[in-house]
């Protein structure tokens, strides 16, 4: 990655004062990925249970609310943290915020969330957790909060998901 640099500066000779602008390209080393950034993500039940949510679809923050009984901000903030990790991405559709699971930049990365992903989908707690996120995307109208929210839709397979395949193991 390079940037362009502009400096303006006042160039003093005998005489004169003179402005000398000056175009120079700086180099800079690509960004590696944060692994530890990773791990402390997945290091809270919380954002587990999201993720665990959201394998293999795009959903909106309205069924987090609801599915995991915390509080708008608090979701809010633990989806924040995982964009941070570069495991979301997030999409606004009027007043709503749609969540996905996207792929690391790095392949190592990729595989600990993939297994991640795999581990969670045998867990008891999370298997409850998508027993109620069927419902509520069944019935929505059974549930005040939901009210007029768009249902959760698959994310496609030609974009960057981790949803579970037995290929990809």
């Amino acid at each position: 990655m390079s940037l362009l640099v502009y400096v303006k500066a006042n160039i003093f000779s005998s005489r004169h004062i003179r402005q000398g602008v000056y175009y120079e390209t700086v180099t800079q080393p690509p960004r590696t990925y944060d692994l530890a950034l990773l791990f402390a993500a997945l290091a809270d039940r919380t954002r587990l249970r999201l993720l665990n949510l959201m394998n293999g679809k795009e959903v909106c923050v309205c069924y987090f609310v609801e599915i995991l009984g915390q509080s708008q901000p608090k979701i809010s903030r633990h989806l924040a943290y995982l964009r941070r990790a570069g495991v979301v991405a997030a999409r606004r559709e009027g007043k709503w915020m749609h969540y996905r699971i996207v792929a690391p930049s790095n392949p190592s990365a990729a595989k600990i969330l993939r297994e991640t992903l795999v581990v969670l989908s045998d867990e008891k707690a999370m298997q409850a957790d998508l027993a109620r996120f069927s419902n509520a995307c069944c019935s929505p109208q059974k549930l005040s909060a939901l009210e007029g929210a768009p249902l959760p839709v698959p994310v496609e397979a030609s974009s960057a998901n981790l949803a579970l395949n037995s290929d990809s193991l």
